[in-house]
């Protein structure tokens, strides 16, 4: 798990610093205001494989849980009316301990309000494309395939190519389309250049809204194998978004996971009326990795876990 035999760990440290700088100056210069939400919160996420750390006091009483993600809290932003923001923030999963995957990492969030998920995907390919441009000075690999636009794929289209299976065919069977998927389809994407994966089937949404064809308002971006993000054009039906949460913890609880609470200050903020927008979470880790030609997100990580 090393960074390319010619950077330093000074140098990786450097980079990092130059990256999350760029990423700051790109987004104030196009009006969005930097913003911090908790880390610890009432709520974690009920996303079905994504497990939390629980936090309690000196005492053994709960408190709350470390964020898996600030996408609650900013997105109660957005009801109050901040119409344009990000967050270089930290996230914590428990579960989640790969080369590709930390129990702490660092995630970009950003929301626009008043947007579609395309203009969010075009927020994303210029961002990287400027961050390939800056940190590497025009010498990085990436950065002869990251030059927006980048192309836009649907998920039967890329299932059919990589697996030959019709997606209709794993219609109500998620386990299957996720075996598939990670097996045969995931390190398939974007070996030429960043692609976007969009139409997820609807029972992944999570928060995101319904197209009129049925499918997820959701893209993946996707690079040699790897996901870079994963976005959504953002649900705002505060009862349909109650609706999937009790959904999840009802499978959260018929599989054995632990059941987390509903944020009702999330769901308020929605029936408040939080206005049609797009946001989208990417791994800073996971894109400096690619940026420098790293082979694992530790290498690019001051401190991960294995070397505290």
């Amino acid at each position: 798990m090393a960074a390319p035999a010619d950077l330093s760990p000074l140098d990786v440290l450097k980079l990092r610093a130059r990256l999350l700088r760029s990423m700051r100056r790109f987004f104030e210069d196009r009006g969005f205001i930097e913003v911090e939400v908790p880390t610890i919160v009432p709520s974690p996420g009920l996303d079905f494989h994504l497990s939390a750390f629980e936090v309690n006091d000196p005492h053994g009483a709960h408190v709350g849980w470390l964020a898996t993600s600030p996408e609650y809290q900013m997105k109660r932003l957005l009801s109050s009316g901040a119409e344009r923001i990000f967050q270089l923030a930290k996230s914590y999963r428990a579960d989640e301990k790969s080369v590709l995957h930390e129990r702490e990492f660092t995630m970009l969030e950003w929301y626009r309000a008043h947007a579609t998920s395309e203009t969010v995907m075009r927020d994303t390919e210029e961002l990287v494309e400027h961050l390939a441009t800056s940190l590497a000075k025009g010498e990085s690999p990436l950065l002869r395939t990251a030059k927006a636009p980048w192309p836009r794929c649907t998920v039967e289209h890329v299932v059919r190519e990589h697996a030959g299976v019709e997606l209709d065919t794993l219609t109500g069977n998620d386990e299957e389309f996720f075996r598939i998927w990670v097996d045969q389809v995931q390190p398939r994407l974007g070996s030429d250049g960043p692609v976007f994966v969009t139409d997820w089937p609807a029972s992944m949404a999570s928060l995101a809204r319904l197209k009129p064809n049925g499918m997820a308002d959701r893209f993946e971006a996707f690079l040699r194998g790897v996901e870079l993000c994963n976005g959504f054009g953002e649900l705002t039906d505060a009862d349909e978004q109650r609706r999937r949460l009790l959904r999840d913890q009802a499978e959260r609880r018929a599989a054995g996971k632990p059941v987390y609470p509903v944020d009702e200050r999330f769901l308020q903020a929605l029936e408040e009326g939080m206005p049609e927008s797009g946001g989208n979470a990417l791994g800073v880790d996971r894109l400096l990795m690619l940026l420098v030609g790293a082979d694992s997100i530790q290498a690019v990580m001051p401190f991960p876990e294995d070397r505290l």
